[in-house]
């Protein structure tokens, strides 16, 4: 069997010398492959030289294209849009707190008037930015509370948030139009989502409430009555737990 040979070894024996030889052998074997493969790799390199320089060109022109466009084009189109929010953002505040011609302020913050801009033309115009994302949210809403449930949806649906309260709100809101539409399966579906985005304390009882009366209306009695108990059990303090004994009362008769 062959052993490591150290340097300077002379081989006692015959034997010896042949297995010596046959691993000088074997060494210089790999030695002159590898330098065969190192030849033939320069050798592709230097005839596709060009190539190799073009495609770093064109992964670096890419990374540098990106860049100035984030930063020349990106970034002040979302500056843009987020200065244009500020217009109908007013009018749907002020659509929300008023006791008239809530239907007048909505449009206005839809549509816009004296030049500015209402939701509807952030989204078309600022595509793709948070602000037309947001818009998207308040136009959905806007709808809502215009009775105008098809747009709402349609606004709603292309709504994405990660935020507990707003993510939580549009689903839920998705979840009224569909039950004004008169498709309560549809509606029930929505406010599960809204309880599963999140479970806050403003959002997850009101929520729960609309899941379990929708539910009652179906005849699922069972997923009713566990919504209910939920709001007496997790959010007691809460506006929906106040008569929530007798909507539990009414899932366990029905059973």
């Amino acid at each position: 069997m062959a052993t490591y040979k150290k340097r300077g070894f002379k081989p006692k024996n015959k034997v010896e010398e042949q297995e010596f030889q046959e691993q000088e052998s074997a060494t210089a074997e790999v030695f002159s492959t590898l330098d065969e493969g190192a030849s033939k790799t320069e050798e592709w390199v230097a005839s596709n030289q060009n190539y190799i320089l073009g495609f770093i060109g064109v992964i670096a022109i890419g990374v540098l294209g990106y860049l100035a466009y984030v930063q020349f084009v990106e970034k002040p189109k979302e500056a843009s849009a987020t200065n244009e929010m500020y217009y109908p953002q007013q009018y749907f505040d002020q659509a929300i707190n008023s006791t008239t011609a809530k239907d007048s302020l909505y449009n206005l913050a839809l549509n816009g008037a004296e030049g500015k801009y209402g939701f509807l033309d952030i989204i078309d115009e600022y595509s793709g930015t948070k602000a037309a994302n947001l818009a998207n949210y308040s136009a959905g809403m806007a709808y809502l509370n215009m009775q105008k449930y098809k747009e709402a949806i349609a606004h709603l649906e292309n709504f994405k948030s990660d935020d507990d309260i707003l993510g939580a709100l549009a689903k839920g809101g998705l979840g009224d139009a569909f039950m004004q539409l008169n498709q309560p399966e549809q509606a029930l579906e929505y406010y599960e989502k809204a309880l599963k985005h999140s479970d806050n304390s403003f959002t997850a009882p009101k929520f729960l409430y609309k899941a379990g009366v929708t539910a009652l209306e179906l005849g699922e009695k069972d997923k009713a009555l566990k919504y209910f108990q939920r709001i007496k059990n997790e959010y007691a303090s809460s506006e929906e737990a106040r008569t929530i004994d007798a909507f539990i009362g009414m899932a366990k008769s029905a059973n």
